[in-house]
């Protein structure tokens, strides 16, 4: 993978992660508890889905970081080296993902 489609691939990605994060934004909203409407397992079905919907913005957020760091790597000539051994990250894993920043030997 050249880094010019890294940096293509990482930004679509990103890209898409935004476009994921406004569809479901409504769904992280606070849990309105209108008890005369509501039912109490209606009430939890909705705090159930609303800690699901937080825990996958928050997935999202550790990718988009992800993605950053390895943007910034991109522009420093650092991508595809690995962080804590500095030898180079296999092309396969980097097909993979582009954004990973250790090689498979550091990442275990």
């Amino acid at each position: 993978m050249t880094q010019d489609e890294a940096r293509i691939a990482l930004r679509s990605r990103l890209k898409a992660l935004e476009a994921e994060a406004s569809a479901n934004a409504d769904s992280r909203d606070t849990v309105e508890l209108q008890q005369d409407r509501v039912g109490r397992l209606s009430r939890m079905d909705a705090m159930q889905q609303q800690a699901m919907a937080q825990a996958t913005e928050r997935r999202r957020d550790a990718e988009r970081a992800r993605i950053a760091s390895a943007l910034q790597r991109l522009e420093e000539g650092e991508w595809g080296y690995c962080l804590k051994c500095g030898e180079e990250i296999a092309e396969a894993r980097l097909q993979h993902d582009p954004s990973v920043p250790l090689c498979v030997g550091c990442a275990g």
